[in-house]
């Protein structure tokens, strides 16, 4: 996947936590596309980081 597909706000708070990152590496490119897809939806650092903290905990919400 290329960086230049994900949102900025979503690469950044990837950044910032590891075991979103490690969950998200893990996935399927189907179910990848679907949480990238979300992420484009949401417009704030803090409801970002709200959702990558969830779906930290292997909870994709989707």
């Amino acid at each position: 996947m290329d960086k230049q597909e994900l949102p900025i706000n979503f690469r950044n708070a990837l950044a910032r936590n590891e075991a979103a990152r490690t969950q998200f590496n893990k996935l399927p490119n189907k179910q990848r596309q679907v949480v990238i897809n979300k992420t484009r939806k949401i417009n704030s650092n803090y409801e970002m980081d709200c959702f990558v903290n969830y779906f930290s905990n292997g909870s994709l919400g989707i």
